[in-house]
């Protein structure tokens, strides 16, 4: 059996620290983490970079890490967003989408349904770029607390109506029950059941581990996660960080997945990250 990991450290964990992490730095951390055996990065976000500066460079990242033979994928959350990754030469473009329209209007300034049709005539544009759906809050919400199912079916399918290649449900507060996910995991394949489902979990009460391998029980075979379990999302109140890519490679081998992942690497690559947080510039105050 053979998982797939998709580490979002340069995106995810680095938009919710207080330092701005140099893009030579970010580079670095890409290359380490492409010779630790990681395939695929979320390397970057295209947002705004007054409300995040930790991803203002996000189009010289893209430049910088060209030559790294790895899976770089952009996150977008709107239009702007998407025209940019596009014009960058990213590899991929994942769009993302509340669940919650409580969470959609603190994170992309607009409701659920609102940016989902935004998105949509964006993703519209380009024919030629693969693009992956992430539905946050898809469980939970910070405002709005447990997220019903069909509320969750409805961006679900509204996001596989653009043809993407995946959709990838996040516990964006890391408080989702394993019960939870997996009832969500077999909804969304039921309905869907030609487009491949993912995971990104966060990390709030340890149950993270315990929900993923329930998860590759059930199915699923491609996992967000961070080096050093470093995220949040800076506008999601309580946000924990995200289930740390080591662990989950421990876990995954130790049930006899394949990951491609060198454990020795990833160690290798959290020196190097921990050294570019220790040099990164403070973040000033909006």
């Amino acid at each position: 059996m053979v998982v797939t990991i998709t580490d979002v450290v340069l995106r995810d964990g680095l938009q919710d620290e207080d330092v701005i992490v140099s893009t030579g730095d970010k580079a670095r951390i890409a290359r380490a983490l492409h010779g630790a055996g990681v395939s695929q990065l979320e390397i970057t976000s295209f947002v705004n970079g007054a409300r995040v500066p930790q991803m203002a460079d996000a189009a010289e990242v893209v430049a910088q890490t060209a030559d790294i033979p790895v899976r770089r994928i952009a996150l977008a959350l709107n239009a702007q967003g998407v025209r940019r990754a596009a014009a960058s030469g990213v590899d991929a473009i994942q769009i993302a989408a509340s669940a919650s329209n409580a969470h959609s209007r603190a994170n992309a300034g607009r409701s659920s349904e609102a940016a989902l049709e935004q998105l949509h005539e964006a993703v519209a544009e380009f024919p030629g770029i693969p693009i992956i759906a992430g539905v946050s809050t898809a469980f939970v919400c910070p405002f709005d607390g447990p997220v019903p199912l069909d509320q969750l079916m409805r961006v679900a399918n509204q996001m596989a109506a653009m043809g993407v290649e995946r959709i990838s449900m996040a516990d964006t507060i890391g408080i989702a029950t394993t019960d939870q996910v997996i009832t969500a995991v077999h909804a969304v394949r039921t309905e869907h059941p030609d487009t491949e489902i993912g995971l990104h979990l966060h990390d709030a009460q340890g149950q993270a581990l315990r929900t993923a391998e329930a998860a590759l029980a059930a199915g699923v075979r491609h996992f967000d996660s961070a080096l050093g379990g470093y995220g949040g999302c800076p506008f999601a109140p309580g946000a924990h960080g995200n289930v740390a890519t080591e662990r989950l490679v421990s876990l995954f081998h130790q049930l006899g997945a394949e990951t491609g992942i060198d454990p020795e690497g990833l160690a290798a690559a959290n020196v190097i990250l921990e050294d570019a947080l220790a040099r990164g510039t403070k973040v000033a105050p909006i």
